[in-house]
């Protein structure tokens, strides 16, 4: 299950999105989730549905790679529907015991899932086709105009960056130190969810040592390098915007606009 967390992951080919500029990657996903909250009814989610269906297409990674990236959150949408299922007071259509069921919760809970689903999907579009160097020089442009009150931006734009590529590489590290684990005879897979949670306990000390000690060797990188910060730096590859880059601000400017309208007028 670990190797099916696809977040932090970069899928490379040849496609618009993998060519588009950073920034106008990192704007879209921030309205794209705008808009998940923004849809109240069926065709807002079916606009949103057939949105998140055209930048699939468009970024030329397989269906399959980015369902199995879903596998990963299967509980946590589940535990989602369940609280809103049951938790969400209205008229009750279904009762056991304390158990009850409401047409709200049910509504309530198709919204959340659908939700979760549609988020998840619209951000790993983002980092399959970004890499984690443009997602921090898109980031701290972005952010650059904070720089008038002294914020960090160039550091917390390489935290950000530095964190979300180290999301697959501590997956691998977890599942290593399961095999070896089971190689001496632990189980992870056996008694119910309370003992499972249990079981996986001993996995903690290693890979939070090994996190550290990866940490350590960055920082011991980076100072070997003179890093100083953004102060003064150059980069290699300046961003500049292109035409299908104002297009695609278009684009997303009347998505938001279609949303708002959808939930305004049905």
């Amino acid at each position: 299950m670990l190797k099916d967390i696809t977040l932090g992951q970069y899928y490379q080919t040849d496609s618009i999105l993998h060519r588009s500029d950073p920034r106008v990657k990192l704007t879209g996903t921030l309205i794209y989730i705008v808009v998940l909250f923004v849809a109240q009814n069926i065709w807002g989610y079916a606009l949103a549905a057939v949105f998140l269906a055209v930048m699939i297409a468009l970024s030329k990674v397989p269906v399959k790679f980015m369902l199995k990236g879903m596998r990963s959150i299967a509980f946590l949408i589940t535990l989602t529907v369940v609280f809103n299922l049951f938790m969400t007071p209205g008229e009750v259509i279904w009762s056991f015991y304390k158990l009850k069921i409401t047409a709200e919760g049910l509504k309530m809970a198709a919204r959340m899932a659908i939700r979760l689903i549609f988020l998840i999907m619209g951000s790993n579009i983002m980092t399959l086709t970004t890499t984690p160097g443009e997602l921090t020089d898109g980031l701290e442009s972005l952010l650059s105009p904070f720089k008038v009150f002294h914020a960090p931006v160039h550091e917390i734009a390489m935290m950000m960056s530095i964190a979300l590529r180290f999301i697959p590489i501590l997956m691998e590290e977890t599942d290593k130190i399961m095999k070896a684990q089971m190689a001496r005879g632990a189980s992870f897979d056996e008694g119910n969810i309370i003992e499972r949670a249990k079981s996986l306990v001993p996995l903690l000390v290693p890979l939070f040592v090994s996190a550290f000690r990866r940490a350590s060797d960055l920082a011991l990188a980076m100072e070997a390098r003179c890093y100083r910060g953004g102060d003064k730096r150059t980069r290699m590859k300046p961003l500049r915007y292109k035409v299908s880059d104002y297009v695609a601000y278009g684009v997303l400017i009347m998505l938001l606009a279609a949303s708002i309208a959808l939930r305004i007028c049905l």
